[in-house]
């Protein structure tokens, strides 16, 4: 009777704790979902934010097409030469999985976009339920766990974002399963440390000690080893519990207690997390560094403990260890580095992972953490919460340093890591936000016992049974002193709650994701351009190492920024050259001496159509073969953009200069920049250029596009050379999306008066109903002939080719002296290149 009692006071206890985590759950995934008429948009469209979320889709797409085979090759991104899966496979088969199961082996389209918009929600909610376990169980305390998820819950920053509604990405399953491997191993660590197992019992078949570890350290490495199938840097959460595990030895050793306990904790975990791993074929391109990191590990927890036993045998002093252990790790580290360069370079890769130069600069979630907004990106991250955290750091190394706890100095391994790992990608913020609940919430627990919260719980644990003795407790113990604990408690509840809710109601305002314009404009690109010839939810076959996927001959690229490639592949259904993956950007990654590899970077900066086409040419291994088809430019590629472009190159000089306006000096674009092929293309509209038609354009936004064009047209149009096409730019802003083809083109040849200027000239108008001029001019040679080639038909498009919506509106002028003739041009002479006589 007396267990039953105490299992029903328990019980009465967990209630409220149980209850406040589900409250915050529902609170969690409601914030995540308010911004969802942003995702299902009124014409059935379903946006999914960012980037990657895209591809997810397409992976997912393909899943369902082909269940349950996993695309593990693409050929319909990064054109002529696809890639292997870059993302690990967990996140897009299971949630495949869900939605197979869902439909019934059979689910619509509607199905497979609903489900995937709010799976991101529910798993950002769902970090609450770990995180409550992690922070209670590290300090035996319910109370910090469930301020940590009152906290986490609304906590805006990159936690939010990226588990947003519609932002269907494996990020936030990464803080997950994180976070649940975490759970799990402090749980493992207490059992384990207070069982003492032993080698020496394994041994001996005296398994009995192991039995209350076993559990934990099996789900610690079942979650890590899912941790590394949804994210294939997972591998830097190993090397955290692998960093702890080697300070704890030394914490252990400096005691004077035995470290068994954590060797074959260890050991344990990383073989469980390895099996798991071993079978898949593809891993994002790690799967042997993931190999190599995890059975080095493996290996090195054992030593770590036999050099400890060692030293507590021979009754070495005990700060000998440390040495031999700093000692041991520089000799492996030359060793490998002479003898097993592969070892070496994954030693030194795992740092190198989160320190980007160059061009992987501009990638807004690679950049340092302080490098947009300084301190304030604290707040903007974190709130309140993102300094408290620190005052919870330092109580939480006092608490070390007056107690060791191998849980604690977990925690504190376990942050520093995430923190430095922030600091230099800001990325990281969505998995250190549950740092800063958890410490945080502990602090301000911490202190609100320090005056009197702590005693007024145990005795409420300890006299009240039932909820109708509530009142009578609260009236016989609730001094002034306790109740000045609550009120510290709330005080800091508040300051850490509500600037946080605030902050986070801003963070549901949009989802981003393709503006109209690129829904337009890849819609569009499906409808209006020729099919590749691949079928977009084939499973295709992988090549050979060494061989190129075999294209056929319809297949073409589309060249854009990488930013929109996955746009451009999961909604247009065509084949990009550049993607997110930073695949076919090109450029130069070290040093200006490294060529200048052709791709998106060195096509967009190119400071002439003859450069552009070499390198859209060079994109592609056969010589006969062009990379690319049509060319897809952005106004914030003509605009903010472009600094990134200049940077991939690591030749960013010159596109910009200061100048002084009347209003002191102003960073303003340059020759250099206006000469680009991204200039010519976007703000010129193509006039001038030999192979390159606009075919499309969307409608205009209110956007830089047209500063820009006031700055060449005051500082730059008296510049130009006298035969450049480029005249007075119309100062407006033009379409935010121009879709350009890039075609063998027409030659108009005939003759004229000996070296006599030659202009031909025609009327363009869009599809948006605006209009501009092309033109082109040259001199005759010696015997009066000339030679223009254009890209432009002047009787429309034919069935089969681009159907195109921008074109003359008349034919082609060709002007010399007093003479004027016109010039029919069909399609086909544009497409084959075919000569038209004067």
């Amino acid at each position: 009777m007396t267990a039953e009692n105490e299992r029903s006071k328990e019980l009465l206890r967990s209630l409220p704790y149980f209850f406040g985590v589900i409250i915050s759950f529902l609170v969690a995934f409601y914030i995540r979902t308010l911004p969802k008429a942003g995702v299902f948009l009124s014409n059935g469209f379903v946006r999914f934010g960012g980037n990657d979320p895209w591809y997810h889709l397409r992976n997912v797409e393909s899943i369902l097409h082909n269940f349950p085979n996993m695309l593990w090759f693409d050929a319909h991104t990064h054109y002529p030469f696809g890639t292997n899966q870059v993302f690990a496979p967990l996140f897009d088969m299971f949630l495949a999985a869900i939605i197979w199961v869902l439909g019934v082996g059979n689910p619509s389209q509607d199905l497979i976009n609903n489900v995937s918009a709010y799976y991101p929600s529910f798993l950002g909610a769902l970090v609450l339920i770990p995180t409550y376990f992690v922070a209670k169980w590290i300090f035996d305390d319910r109370r910090i766990g469930l301020l940590a998820v009152f906290i986490l819950a609304v906590q805006p920053g990159q936690f939010l974002s990226r588990s947003m509604i519609g932002f269907n990405d494996h990020h936030i399953a990464e803080t997950l399963l994180s976070t649940v491997t975490a759970m799990f191993f402090v749980m493992a660590l207490n059992k384990a440390g207070k069982s003492e197992i032993s080698f020496e019992k394994i041994r001996d078949k005296e398994f009995e000690s192991l039995k209350p570890a076993i559990p934990y350290l099996l789900l610690a490495g079942l979650s890590l080893g899912a941790y590394a199938l949804a994210w294939k840097g997972a591998l830097f959460f190993a090397f955290i519990l692998g960093v702890y595990i080697t300070i704890q030895h030394i914490f252990d050793h400096m005691k004077g207690k035995q470290t068994e306990y954590l060797a074959i904790s260890g050991m344990l975990v990383f073989a469980v997390a390895l099996l798991l791993i071993m079978p898949t074929p593809f891993l994002g391109g790690t799967k042997s560094m993931y190999i190599k990191g995890l059975f080095a590990g493996i290996l090195a927890f054992p030593i770590l403990t036999g050099i400890s036993l060692y030293m507590t045998e021979r009754k070495l002093p005990k700060f000998y260890y440390p040495i031999a252990l700093i000692v041991l790790f520089g000799a492996g580290l030359l060793l490998a580095k002479a003898f097993i360069p592969s070892v070496y370079g994954l030693m030194m890769s795992i740092f190198s992972y989160f320190m980007r130069t160059g061009g992987a600069l501009t990638v807004a979630e690679a950049s340092p953490f302080f490098s947009r907004g300084g301190l304030e990106q604290l707040y903007l991250q974190f709130a309140y919460a993102g300094y408290v955290v620190f005052l919870g750091l330092a109580l939480l190394v006092y608490e070390i340093y007056r107690k060791n706890g191998q849980e604690k100095t977990f925690l504190l391994v376990w942050t520093l890591m995430i923190l430095w790992a922030m600091l230099q990608q800001n990325r990281f913020a969505y998995y250190f936000s549950v740092n800063v609940a958890i410490l945080s919430s502990y602090f301000a627990i911490r202190m609100a016992d320090s005056v009197g919260l702590k005693s007024l719980s145990e005795d409420f644990k300890a006299k009240v049974k039932t909820v109708a003795e509530i009142p009578d407790f609260a009236r016989k113990n609730l001094s002034a002193k306790k109740a000045f604990s609550i009120v510290v408690l709330l005080i800091s509840a508040l300051v850490l709650i509500v600037p946080s809710y605030g902050l986070a109601m801003e963070y549901t305002q949009g989802t981003g994701g393709p503006n109209g314009p690129w829904i337009e404009a890849t819609l569009w690109l499906n409808s209006n351009t020729p099919d590749p010839g691949l079928d977009y939810y084939e499973n295709y076959e992988i090549p050979a190492d060494g061989e190129l996927y075999s294209y056929p001959d319809s297949a073409y690229g589309v060249m854009s920024w990488w930013d929109y490639g996955h746009w451009i592949e999961v909604i247009g259904h065509r084949i990009p050259n550049a993607n997110p993956f930073q695949q076919g950007v090109g450029g130069r990654r070290n040093s200006l001496e490294e060529e200048n590899q052709p791709g998106a970077s060195t096509f967009f900066t190119a400071q002439s159509e003859e450069e552009a086409t070499a390198v859209l040419e060079a994109v592609h291994p056969d010589p006969d073969k062009a990379g690319a088809r049509y060319v897809v430019s952005d106004v914030e590629m003509a605009t903010g953009k472009f600094y990134a472009m200049t940077a991939w190159t690591l030749d960013s000089e010159g596109y910009y200069e200061s100048t002084f306006t009347g209003n002191g000096y102003q960073t303003l674009p340059a020759m250099r920049y206006y000469n680009s092929m991204e200039a010519r293309l976007h703000l010129f509209d193509g006039t001038g250029l030999e192979q390159y038609r606009l075919v499309h354009e969307t409608w205009a936004g209110q956007t830089a596009e047209l500063g820009y064009k006031q700055v060449f047209n005051y500082l730059y149009l008296t510049q130009l050379a006298a035969d450049d096409p480029r005249g007075k730019l119309d100062e407006e802003d033009t379409g935010y999306v121009k879709i350009f083809e890039y075609v063998k083109g027409a030659k108009i040849s005939g003759t004229a008066s000996p070296n006599e200027k030659v202009t031909i000239n025609t009327i363009i108008i869009t599809g948006q109903g605006r209009d501009f001029e092309y033109s082109q001019s040259t001199t005759a040679d010696a015997e009066g002939r000339y030679e223009f080639t254009v890209p432009y038909s002047t009787k429309g498009p034919i069935s089969g080719e681009t159907q195109f919506d921008t074109a003359p509106v008349r034919p082609y002028l060709v002007s010399y002296g007093s003479t004027t003739k016109e010039v029919g041009v069909s399609e086909e002479a544009v497409l084959n290149g075919e000569e038209i006589k004067v």
